[in-house]
């Protein structure tokens, strides 16, 4: 007899070897494309390149002589300084962005869930805009980055400690939370930009609309080894988010312990999140739409879902940081609404896929 949920019948569900094929298969084309796209990306641009001469470069600088070099020095600073560090931080960034959206949704349920919800980003943009209103440059030009990230993290340890009652967290009350948060945040960031200058209101607005122009090595060296930290926690979690996708009784009753899991979710998203908005200012709907994506294609396993959903941010922001630097000539357009002008859409036809499958929102 088939089992039917509310949303309608139950699909078969594919045998766990083809499941296993699927995702392997999956992760390896998202592979394969991530490479393709930061090739790409690295030989388009004012300074054209050959995409042979781009792994030439890179592998004369592993010691490998290997394939040709760019001609000339420019070519070559065009790589190593400005090219190759924006498309490392890009790839860094939307692996961070996704891996954090895919935790989240598990952890709290919700397919709607992305960072931004809990307050990440609009606490990081609060703390960015406090530094550049204010003046301050204790550390130089790590003041911002620091002080986004930290304030990311404060805020969503905040929304987190409020939502919590009687040693317990209800999905609901922290999303609600993560709501009025966002909002009281929107407010300070408002006032910050009314009492600034020119130059302060140009910077905020810059940060705001999300950018990658910045780019450096140091930067990439501070993003990268909390994306591949909050990658591993995740992917140590992933059996235990299966688990909790069962209900929470369930976990409990199968031995989850689903605060513990709930509070490490929420550490790994806060991590990520913050690291990646530092640097590259707010860049929406990229935790949203791709394990969507991915999970359309494999299906929930998180084992899958995680490492897949992190190459596919890292492809996808490669990509739209290369439209929006490419797209019109000596001019750049803000990554974050590249992204919204894709994620708007597909957050509203998910909506509507959602409320047509339950029947109703109530």
């Amino acid at each position: 007899m088939t089992s039917t949920t509310e949303t309608g019948p139950a699909a078969p569900e594919a045998p766990r070897h083809t499941r296993a094929l699927r995702g392997g298969l999956l992760i390896a084309a998202l592979a394969v494309a991530l490479v393709v796209a930061v090739v790409v990306a690295a030989s388009l641009g004012q300074v054209s390149i050959p995409p042979q001469e781009v792994l030439g470069s890179v592998m004369h600088r592993l010691g490998l002589d290997l394939g040709p070099q760019p001609t000339g020095p420019q070519a070559e600073n065009a790589l190593w300084v400005v090219r190759f560090p924006r498309v490392a931080l890009a790839a860094v960034t939307g692996a961070s962005l996704a891996c954090a959206g895919a935790v989240m949704q598990g952890v709290f349920g919700n397919p709607l869930a992305e960072p931004g919800v809990i307050g990440v980003s609009s606490g990081a943009a609060v703390g960015a805009a406090a530094v550049i209103v204010f003046g301050l440059n204790a550390l130089g030009n790590w003041t911002v980055v620091l002080a986004a990230f930290a304030a990311g993290l404060l805020t969503t340890l905040l929304v987190y400690a409020v939502a919590r009652s009687g040693g317990r967290t209800e999905v609901v009350t922290l999303l609600l939370t993560g709501i009025a948060v966002t909002a009281v945040a929107s407010a300070l960031l408002g006032l910050l930009m009314f009492a600034s200058g020119n130059d302060a209101l140009r910077a905020i607005t810059s940060w705001q609309l999300g950018s990658l122009a910045s780019a450096t090595w140091p930067a990439v060296a501070a993003v990268a080894p909390c994306t591949a930290a909050g990658l591993a926690v995740s992917c140590a979690c992933a059996r235990r988010l299966d688990v909790l996708a069962l209900g929470e009784r369930a976990a409990r009753q199968l031995g989850v312990d689903v605060e513990r899991l709930r509070l490490t979710g929420v550490a790994v998203i806060a991590l990520t999140t913050s690291a990646a908005v530092a640097f590259s200012g707010i860049i929406s709907f990229v935790g949203l739409v791709v394990p969507h994506l991915v999970r359309m294609a494999v299906g929930p396993g998180h084992r899958v879902l995680i490492p897949a959903s992190a190459l596919g941010g890292a492809v996808l922001v490669v990509a739209a940081d290369l439209v929006a630097r490419t797209s019109i000539p000596y001019q750049e357009l803000p990554l974050g609404v590249l992204t919204a002008l894709v994620g708007g859409p597909f957050f509203f036809w998910l909506l509507r896929r959602t409320r047509n499958r339950a029947g109703g929102w109530g």
